[in-house]
């Protein structure tokens, strides 16, 4: 992870909630090869942008990392802009459980909480 920046809440307000931090460290463990999150926005979905979420091997030159309790979460250049202030976290009912992004950029979001639009 030595080549990824450190993002932190003044550079860009990006934060991890401890919850997000245990499931993501729990990811890793069990992932041969893994040592990071990695949270991708690209283009798509039903509401203009998507997020992704990814186990990773390594950090890429123009990455931001988040890290709390041990656990680290990559964000690729181009995303990072996208995401500022937001926070990532884990969450879990009866209907499933899933990482959500609480973006407050985010204009509209679709019902699955994977897309979003920007105002």
């Amino acid at each position: 992870m030595a080549n990824a920046k450190s993002a932190t809440t003044e550079d860009w307000g990006l934060s991890l909630t401890d919850s997000a931090a245990h499931r993501i460290n729990h990811l890793v463990e069990r992932e041969d090869g893994a040592i990071a999150l990695r949270l991708s926005v690209s283009g798509g979905g039903c509401s203009g942008f998507q997020y992704a979420f990814s186990l990773d091997s390594r950090a890429k030159v123009d990455d931001f990392r988040i890290e709390r309790n041990g656990a680290s979460l990559v964000i690729d250049g181009m995303s990072v802009a996208l995401l500022k202030d937001s926070q990532i976290d884990w969450h879990e009912d009866i209907a499933g459980s899933n990482f959500v992004v609480k973006n407050p950029n985010a204009t509209a979001m679709c019902g699955c909480g994977t897309s979003f639009a920007l105002g």
